[in-house]
């Protein structure tokens, strides 16, 4: 499916932002190990969280959805399965890396496998984590990415881990660290990458009865304890949200968008700010934000180490500004879904803008812009950065629209409700 997107002027937009596709995925797997049965409310009906349903199917556990709604059974840190088992996790990144963590709690080996692209994602970091908290741990492919095997059980002690490539790392071990037969402590070999989303998986832990104790970014531990079966809400997805605060900056005009935290620990919060310092209003009130431009853009410089997923947003924005963007902290854009780095160019360069790349970061040269066929290679992030691009340059058309399902299935519908 090919969508065509047009250019729009002066817009005056309302949205409601989808669940968190992180937050969903977190509780859903933190669910799986609670004492008792969870009622998740708000879960997002994605391609990647139908990936961790799959995963929790696949261990034994119980997860119904009802809608929005997700009832878990609990294993309360027993997993239920008996004998070997192979999880595809398809495309979803996060599912395979969670669940590498939760498998060390089995007695017999779980092997995690996913698409093509997958098998370029690496999880080595992880496994070395693993392999020092006692899980055993196969390579079937080449060593240090999937398909791997785990088989427990995970003894605990001390791991240093390294987390340059992915911050998913260190929270598959917090998160699996609470059916440890000991107490867990982590030891991150150098600032992790995604920060934000560390924060995240320990929000959710401690909602649901198990703090880590931390010390920054560098040091995290965790006494192992049954998670506590409760009725949990997921918040707003912010990452989703910044495509629709990109077409105000865009197109000129006021977009709001409801259902979020202000104070959310999500990393991609910060995408307000960043455009905020390139000329727009930003207002928050009780559970929305408004973003608003009447002005020109300028041109930033931004560290988004800690906001991955709206770094292509942003970029798209960015070739709107008078003067250069450089974007940077942002070398593991390369290990996501595409080569994220390399896709953001190559679509800016399609619409007419000047991109320069070096090893972490992006330079977005504002020209002249116009039409182009972009095509997001299955990724879901480059789809929708490209519909940004769209409003404000006209013409352009996305292919393989519907990748969008991995993360926001309702985003060309919401669109075309808004009457763009």
């Amino acid at each position: 499916m090919n969508r065509t997107v047009h250019r729009v002027e002066n817009v005056d937009l309302r949205f409601f932002a989808p669940p968190s596709k992180s937050y969903s995925h977190r509780a859903l797997a933190i669910a799986a190990l609670a004492d008792g049965m969870s009622v998740l409310e708000r879960v997002l009906d994605a391609g990647d969280i139908r990936a961790t349903l799959h995963a929790l199917g696949s261990l034994g556990i119980s997860a119904a959805r009802d809608g929005t709604t997700v009832t878990v059974g609990g294993c309360a840190g027993a997993l239920p399965f008996t004998g070997p088992v192979l999880i595809d996790c398809g495309d979803s990144g996060t599912t395979l890396r969670l669940f590498t963590g939760i498998a060390s709690l089995g007695r017999d080996p779980v092997t995690l496998d996913g698409s093509a692209r997958m098998r370029e994602r690496p999880v080595g970091g992880l496994a070395d984590g693993l392999a020092a908290l006692g899980a055993r741990i196969r390579f079937g492919g080449r060593e240090g990415y999937p398909p791997i095997t785990v088989t427990g059980p995970l003894a605990g002690g001390t791991a240093r881990v390294d987390a340059g490539v992915s911050s998913q790392f260190v929270s598959a071990l917090l998160i699996a660290a609470a059916g440890a037969e000991s107490p867990v402590t982590l030891e991150c070999a150098g600032p992790p990458v995604s920060q934000s989303y560390l924060d995240i998986t320990c929000d959710v832990m401690a909602a649901f009865g198990v703090p880590v104790a931390r010390e920054g970014y560098r040091s995290f531990s965790v006494l192992p304890r049954p998670y506590r079966a409760r009725r949990y809400t997921i918040e707003g997805d912010w990452s989703s949200a910044s495509y629709f605060f990109a077409i105000a900056a865009v197109a000129g005009g006021r977009v709001t968008v409801t259902g979020l935290n202000p104070a959310s620990p999500q990393g991609d919060r910060a995408f307000i700010g960043a455009l905020a310092a390139m000329g727009c209003r930003v207002s928050a009130f009780g559970g929305g934000v408004t973003v608003e431009r009447e002005g020109p853009l300028a041109g930033i410089e931004i560290d988004m180490a800690s906001s991955p997923d709206t770094v292509q947003t942003l970029c798209s924005v960015a070739a709107f500004a008078g003067s250069p963007t450089r974007i940077s902290g942002i070398a593991h854009l390369r290990h996501k879904e595409s080569d994220r780095m390399a896709a953001t160019a190559a679509m800016l360069r399609a619409c007419g803008a000047g991109v320069e790349l070096d090893e972490a970061a992006i330079t977005v040269i504002p020209k002249p812009l116009h039409g182009a066929v972009i095509d997001p290679l299955r990724d879901h992030r480059t789809a929708m950065a490209a519909a940004v691009l769209g409003f404000g340059a006209g013409d352009v058309v996305v292919q393989d629209a519907g990748c969008t399902e991995k993360s926001f299935p309702g985003f060309w519908d919401a669109l075309s409700e808004a009457g763009l």
